[in-house]
């Protein structure tokens, strides 16, 4: 049976972060996409340009559109925007007996905030203990936990650690930041601690990677996956999607990763 992963974000029009990255990243997973708009964006490969949030009211309807007639396996939350929105995507699913995978989408790659910063504390208390999984980079975790950016391995270990103590059951914690020769990302939860180690591939192409790797974890886990395997086929996917971007030729800035390089001639 193919699971059905149900994405809540925002759209990016150029197709490389966002829904449109979630709805690849599903399918080239084996799921089928569904999606719930938060905001729309004017963005492309070199940063934001727009940004206007839906009211929590169309959200919650979305959502509830679907619950009332799609069983949902997995669901992905990116982009929320404010508090309001986090509030309401928080009601709309609870009860709901499927993995959340949460990637605290905060702000682009190009600097530009995508969650106003006195929605942090919502994002803590009503999102986090929902979650089966959150998928923060480095600067993310800081942000969410009000601390100094992690440099190294075992502030990464400790900043999970008290990220796990918030309510989620699972940490991702990952370390493309850190630089270096090597991208390690930590995956903690209650059978352990893992790191999964990378070389770093030197690309411009990550646009849109958090989106990517969040959207690929939900659709193993909607499968049937535990957590620690579906993490390490989505690192291996999103690894291969990097690598494979050269495949694309997709603006001047930040390219997108390519999700069907597994279907390249």
């Amino acid at each position: 049976m193919i699971p059905n992963i149900l994405s809540i974000a925002g759209s990016d029009p150029s197709g490389g972060a966002g829904i449109q990255a979630d709805i690849k990243s599903i399918s080239a997973n084996g799921g089928y996409a569904m999606a719930v708009i938060t905001a729309l964006t004017a963005q492309n490969t070199r940063g934001v340009q727009a940004v206007q949030l839906l009211e929590r009211e169309i959200i919650s309807a979305q959502i509830a559109s679907i619950r009332d007639d799609i069983r949902i396996d997995a669901v992905k939350i990116g982009m929320l925007g404010n508090a309001q929105i986090i509030q309401a995507v928080a009601q709309a699913l609870r009860g709901l007996e499927a993995p959340i995978v949460l990637d605290p989408v905060m702000v682009a790659k190009g600097g530009d905030r995508l969650l106003a910063a006195e929605a942090v504390d919502a994002l803590r208390q009503d999102l986090l203990p929902l979650a089966a999984l959150i998928t923060p980079n480095l600067p993310e975790a800081a942000d969410l936990l009000r601390v100094d950016e992690a440099r190294a391995k075992p502030a990464m270990r400790d900043q999970a650690e008290q990220l796990l103590a918030l309510g989620a059951r699972g940490v991702l914690m990952k370390g493309g930041h850190l630089g270096g020769a090597d991208s390690p990302d930590l995956l903690l939860h209650s059978g352990g601690a893992d790191w999964l180690e990378g070389a770093r591939i030197d690309s411009p192409n990550t646009h849109g990677t958090g989106c990517t790797l969040s959207s690929a974890i939900a659709a193993h886990l909607g499968a049937g996956r535990d957590l620690k395997e579906a993490v390490t086929l989505s690192k291996i996917y999103i690894t291969n999607a990097i690598s494979g971007a050269g495949d694309l030729s997709v603006g001047h800035g930040h390219g997108p990763t390519h999700h069907f390089h597994a279907k390249r001639n």
